[in-house]
This record gives C-alpha cells, sequence and structure tokens, in this order.
C-alpha cells in the first residue's frame, strides 16, 4: 500500500467543529502509541527515517507542515497536511521527513506499534536496499 490521504469526519456547528477517529472505521490499523510533535524551530526538519513494521497516520491538528515520501522508485511526493479533518497514511518501510512546519503547528501522530528503537530505519542506504530504491 502506498501513503494515502485519510478523510475523517467533519461535523459542522455554528459553535466549532468537530472531528472525531474511531478505530477499524476510520484507523487501518490497532493504535499502541500517539505522540505530538510542537514547537519546531523555522527551517527545521523532523523525521529522516522509516520504520521496518510500524504504520503511522500524521494529522496536522493546527498549523501546516509538509510531509516529504520517498517511493519505492525513488521519487519524492510531497503531502501539505493543513487541515484537522484529514491524515496522511503511511505504511511500514516508508521513507519520510517533515519540513515548512509553520509557527504553532501541532502534528498528531498515531501509530501502530509501541516505540522500539530497534523498529526504526535511519540510514537512507539501507532503506534503500530493503525497498530496492
Amino acid at each position: 500500500m502506498k501513503p494515502v490521504i485519510l478523510n475523517f469526519p467533519k461535523i459542522q456547528d455554528p459553535r466549532g467543529n468537530l472531528t472525531f477517529l474511531q478505530h477499524k472505521d476510520q484507523i487501518p490499523f490497532e493504535i499502541q502509541r500517539i505522540f505530538w510533535t510542537y514547537d519546531v524551530p523555522g527551517g527545521e526538519i523532523r523525521g529522516g527515517h522509516a520504520y521496518f513494521n510500524q504504520k503511522e497516520i500524521i494529522v496536522a491538528l493546527s498549523g501546516s507542515f509538509d510531509v516529504v515520501v520517498t517511493n519505492d522508485d525513488g521519487s519524492t511526493d510531497t503531502f501539505s497536511l493543513n487541515r484537522s479533518y484529514y491524515g496522511l497514511y503511511l505504511p511500514a518501510k516508508t521513507w519520510r521527513h517533515i519540513e515548512n512546519f509553520s509557527t504553532n503547528s501541532l502534528a498528531l501522530h498515531i501509530s501502530s506499534d509501541p516505540f522500539s528503537k530497534d523498529d526504526y530505519i535511519r540510514d537512507f542506504e539501507e532503506f534503500k536496499t530493503l525497498k530496492n530504491v
């Protein structure tokens, strides 16, 4: 499976909108970990890795940022996240980095696995051999 944007329900109300997530209905894996990144200084890049097993959804809860994904053929796709009612699904073995954080951006990461340093692929050359890039 390739990275794909998932649309989440958006319930509009004059008092403010509401979006929710429910496992099995909107998320293609059982949630094992949730974390968020914030206060990223201007010009900084987060990520720069892939996971052996972990699947992830990234949501821009506030502000905006770009997720740059390296595809199997070595090309890249940029996903601009700036709405809290959709998220980017990243399957395992997807190389990514996040850049262009706006001021006060907040990125929610929903993961299929608990944290494990052994699940990270941090060397792009190793990643290329795994993916035959």
